[in-house]
């Protein structure tokens, strides 16, 4: 089990990032979240399988197809409740 949490910026708000984050850690078998933050990124957490996590991490280096992805920055976090879910935030 692999839990990370991963900024990206450029442009990721307002063009569908964060549901097709979503979409992506469905049939990734990863739970967590997005949301957007007031500095017009988006943080994600992604929990599950290394594998999954890490495929999850390289479709957000380029987003949905109306994303820009300027940067991403991805760290490991401890978690005390592993989401059940992923829910957009």
């Amino acid at each position: 089990m692999k839990t990370a949490k991963i900024r990206v910026t450029g442009r990721v708000q307002g063009v569908w990032f964060r549901g097709s984050a979503a979409e992506q850690a469905a049939r990734l078998g990863v739970t967590g979240w997005a949301k957007n933050c007031p500095d017009g990124s988006v943080e994600v957490i992604a929990c599950g399988p290394a594998d999954g996590v890490d495929a999850l991490v390289e479709w957000l280096r380029r987003g949905p197809r109306l994303a820009r992805v300027d940067g991403i920055e991805v760290e490991p976090v401890v978690l005390d409740e592993v989401p059940l879910t992923f829910t957009v935030l």
